[in-house]
């Protein structure tokens, strides 16, 4: 899985859903293909957006009670228009990898 790295909140922070936080992903959201589609096709819940932001952020390094309180502060009570563009982006680097990176 490619990292992202963009402004979110406060400073820049990476983002990586490792295999092992997909599975606790899907634990919470459904599986990984089911959410992909319902963000993509704007079926998607608030938890879909904020479990992808939060499990990104501690796959990216950050350490998971600070990943906590930064989706308090800026995925909880922001307007979806803000968010999603970042869910977005985190899932498709799962599902395609990095813009130009070599296939294999």
């Amino acid at each position: 899985m490619t990292p992202y790295s963009t402004f979110f909140g406060d400073a820049e922070h990476t983002f990586q859903l490792t295999p092992a936080l997909i599975t606790e992903l899907e634990a919470k959201c459904g599986p990984i293909g089911a959410l992909f589609h319902r963000v993509n096709y704007k079926q998607f819940s608030q938890s879909d957006l904020s479990e992808t932001i939060r499990l990104a952020l501690i796959g990216g390094g950050t350490a998971p009670k600070r990943a906590a309180e930064l989706i308090a502060a800026y995925v909880a009570d922001r307007p979806i228009a803000e968010t999603l563009p970042l869910a977005v982006k985190i899932l498709e680097r799962v599902w395609f990898g990095a813009p130009n990176e070599a296939t294999k």
